[in-house]
C-alpha cells in the first residue's frame, strides 16, 4: 500500500450503491462537520444518494455548495477534461482536480479538502484497467501539492473480469470496510 503515511488514499469496494453512499456521507460529512471542504466526484445518482446522507446528519447540503464548501462534479464529465487516447494526461489532471481542490480550499492555508471519487470505477467499468492504474497514481502525486484525504469507490462487480485487486489495493493507504472502518477518525 501506499507509503506516505501522511497521505490518506482509501478504496471502498461496494456491493451495492446504498453501501457505498452510507460510508461515503460518514467520510464527507464527518469532514464537513470538522470544517474541511469537500469535493465529491460521482455520478449523479451518487451524488444524490451522498447529499441525502448529509442531509440526513443535519447538513444544509444546498448552502455548503452556495459557500464553496461542498463541491459536486460529474464523474464523465471530469474524466472526459483530461482524458487523451484512453489514457488520463498527468497535466490535465493535475489542472482539473488541482484547480477543483484548491477551489474548495478557498485559500485557507492549512485546510484539508475530503474527497470522493468514482472516475477509476468508470474507467474500470468502460474496460480500460490500465487508465484505471494511472489515474490512481496520479492522485498519490497530486497529494505533494495538495491537502486531501480521498477515498475512492469501486463496485466489486467489475472486479470479476480478472482485474488485479492487488494492484488497485497496492495505490491506496486503507481499504475501507462496510462498517466503514478504516475511515480517518477525524
Amino acid at each position: 500500500m501506499s507509503t506516505d503515511a501522511g497521505h490518506f488514499h482509501a478504496v471502498r469496494f461496494y456491493e451495492d450503491s446504498d453501501s457505498l453512499c452510507r460510508i461515503v456521507g460518514e467520510f464527507i460529512g464527518k469532514g464537513l462537520e470538522q470544517g474541511e471542504p469537500a469535493v465529491v466526484i460521482a455520478t449523479p445518482a451518487h451524488t444524490a444518494a451522498i447529499d441525502e446522507c448529509l442531509r440526513a446528519r443535519g447538513l444544509d447540503v444546498e448552502a455548503l455548495k452556495r459557500l464553496g464548501d461542498y463541491v459536486t462534479v460529474d464523474a464523465r464529465e471530469t474524466l472526459a477534461m483530461f482524458m487523451i487516447d484512453a489514457l488520463p494526461n498527468a497535466r490535465a489532471f493535475r489542472y482539473t482536480l488541482g484547480e477543483t481542490i484548491r477551489l474548495a480550499s478557498r485559500g485557507r492555508e492549512n485546510v484539508t479538502v475530503r474527497a470522493y471519487g468514482e472516475m477509476v470505477d468508470l474507467l474500470w467499468k468502460d474496460g480500460l484497467e490500465a487508465a484505471a492504474i494511472r489515474l490512481e497514481t496520479f492522485w498519490n502525486e497530486l497529494a505533494n501539492a495538495h491537502r486531501f484525504k480521498l477515498l475512492c469507490g469501486y463496485s466489486m462487480g467489475n472486479f470479476y473480469k480478472g482485474a488485479a485487486l492487488e494492484e488497485i489495493k497496492g495505490q491506496h493507504s486503507h481499504v475501507v470496510a462496510d462498517t466503514g472502518r478504516g475511515l480517518p477518525v477525524q
